[in-house]
Parts: structure tokens; C-alpha cells; sequence
């Protein structure tokens, strides 16, 4: 019986180490990072139009967006990894200076 219960305490003990994330990986909560996202629709609408008889804005000093004439990246497969994960990163170790 304590044999029991201290496997059911290191058990939960695993449990809060790891958190929620092999859960939210199971029910994939929020979606995968390969599903599209809302800002991926976004789209320009039309300049401002001003009733007659208004005064336009000053717009000299407005953002202009240029035009992307870079081609499409490949498409991604599921298998590939989610861009948000960086790389794998490994520095080359530094030699000692010489004196």
C-alpha cells in the first residue's frame, strides 16, 4: 500500500514537472502552427475618401508599403517543425588567446 502511494506521488510529481504542454500537444489546444492564422487573410483596403467640401489629411508623412514582388517560400509539410522553434544552436568553443 505506501509502495502505492509514493508511485502515485512521484507519478504526480512527473505530471507538474512536465506542466500542460504533452496535454496541449495530445489535443493540439490552439491549434497548429501549420493551421493558418487570421493575419494571413489580411488584406489592404481602399485610401480614404473624402466628402466634398472636407479638407484631406496631411498624409506626407504616412507609411508607404512597398510592393512584394519576392517569390512564395516552398511550402511547408506537417512534418516539418514550426517555425517559431528556433534551430538548433551550438557555438564552437572559443581557443584560450595566445600570449
Amino acid at each position: 500500500m505506501r509502495k502505492c502511494v509514493v508511485g502515485v506521488a512521484v507519478l504526480a510529481g512527473i505530471v507538474l514537472l512536465a506542466g500542460c504542454h504533452p496535454i496541449r500537444a495530445i489535443r493540439n489546444v490552439g491549434g497548429s502552427c501549420h493551421d493558418a492564422k487570421p493575419y494571413q487573410k489580411a488584406a489592404s483596403i481602399a485610401p480614404l475618401k473624402i466628402p466634398a467640401g472636407l479638407e484631406a489629411p496631411d498624409t506626407s508623412t504616412a507609411l508607404h508599403i512597398p510592393a512584394l514582388n519576392t517569390p512564395e517560400p516552398p511550402a511547408r509539410k506537417l512534418t516539418d517543425p514550426c517555425l517559431e522553434q528556433p534551430p538548433p544552436f551550438n557555438t564552437p568553443k572559443q581557443a584560450p588567446p595566445q600570449a
